[in-house]
């Protein structure tokens, strides 16, 4: 995306009183029609307009999606329209419609304006704009709500539409918009947000532990945020660029390999055999010389002890805890035990903690 260019906003749809009608040609086999009689009204058109008052089409389209690439019904009903028309000279559409033939006239008819022109049974095709035509639907729904105008046949008609994941698509543009124009983002580095996505983290555990739906959809937010905006930094790196696309073509070909049991011909009934699937294929990448290799000794004390233990444990190795005075080597034997029991000693101190902060509370209120 271009700088001084930002995604479209959502389609905004707000028609009145429509519901569903069987339609093998559909999108997911159903369209969405509106039909209203009513009488006339001053200005209407005559007797034989109201026995046919015609049929407009709303067309919406997805920005995340290719222009040009519509669905069947949207191009059946491009092509059987009396005409064609976009508020929007610039819609992304138009280009593809015209070299497809399809005459498509620039205009903003009013609500009264469109009755009108699907007088005697004509179809009038309405491509909507990145708004979703507020304005001419809501006043669709005035006319309809009046009771004075025989009102043509509505139908909503999706020509593309998004799939599960597509607002991804609008994080990465604004970023790239960000990256380009912020004057704080466009200095950003890896090393400069490290600290932030270690804030981030932790506010999404606590988030979780704290069960509050709310703050655990805005975490992970901040969180896919960080992964973006890395992303996006690496980019421009002059020796070993990366993208987006590439770090999430890493993570699905990891996945598809570490999971045999879902995308090959191997076998996992329990969880456990999950494990061992994924600790086969893991090893198979890696050709680690140590189960030390690839544990982060940056992170918390507790959960660092629990890593070096589990590693040790499912290696089978035997290596005894070392001896030493002190807090600190009390609590590595303290991790290590939980992580025998299957318990996380992060979590459990954590646990405890807020059981100890409520309790500070508790005593600061006089309770």
């Amino acid at each position: 995306m271009r700088p001084g260019t930002g995604p479209r906003r959502p389609v905004d749809i707000r028609p009145v009183d429509i519901r569903p009608v069987d339609n093998s040609g559909g999108v997911g086999g159903v369209r969405y029609v509106r039909g209203v009689n009513a009488t006339s009204f001053e200005g209407a058109p005559g007797p034989e307009a109201a026995a046919a008052p015609g049929r407009i089409v709303l067309l919406t389209t997805s920005h995340r999606v290719a222009p040009g690439l519509l669905s069947w019904p949207a191009w059946q009903a491009l092509r059987e329209a009396d005409r064609v028309l976009c508020a929007d000279g610039t819609h992304p559409q138009l280009p593809y419609l015209r070299e497809a033939g399809i005459a498509v006239d620039e205009a903003s008819p009013s609500a009264e304006e469109l009755v009108g022109a699907c007088a005697g049974g004509h179809t009038v095709v309405v491509v909507a704009t990145g708004e979703g035509e507020p304005v001419l639907t809501d006043g669709l729904a005035r006319l309809a709500g009046s009771g004075r105008v025989s009102m043509p046949e509505l139908e909503l008609l999706p020509a593309s539409y998004d799939l599960p994941g597509a607002r991804l698509l609008d994080l990465v543009q604004v970023m790239d918009r960000i990256r380009a124009e912020c004057p704080w983002s466009s200095r950003q580095t890896h090393k400069g947000l490290a600290k932030y996505g270690i804030e981030e983290a932790y506010e999404l555990v606590e988030a979780i532990e704290e069960g509050d739906r709310d703050e655990l959809r805005e975490e992970l937010g901040d969180v896919l945020l960080q992964v973006v905006f890395h992303a996006r930094i690496a980019e421009e790196d002059p020796d070993a660029p990366f993208s987006i696309d590439d770090v999430a073509g890493g993570i699905v070909a990891k996945l598809i390999h570490r999971h045999p049991h879902v995308f090959g011909d191997e076998t996992a009934t329990t969880p456990e055999e999950v494990k061992e699937h994924w600790l086969r294929t893991k090893a198979v990448e890696k050709q680690r010389t140590s189960v030390t290799e690839g544990v982060p000794l940056g992170q918390p004390g507790l959960a660092l002890a629990a890593k070096l233990s589990s590693r040790v444990r499912t290696a089978g190795l035997d290596v005894p805890l070392p001896k030493g005075e002190g807090v600190g080597y009390e609590l590595l034997a303290a991790a290590a035990r939980a992580e025998a029991d299957g318990v996380d000693p992060e979590a459990a101190l954590r646990a405890a903690a807020r059981a100890y902060r409520d309790a500070i509370r508790g005593v600061e209120s006089g309770g």
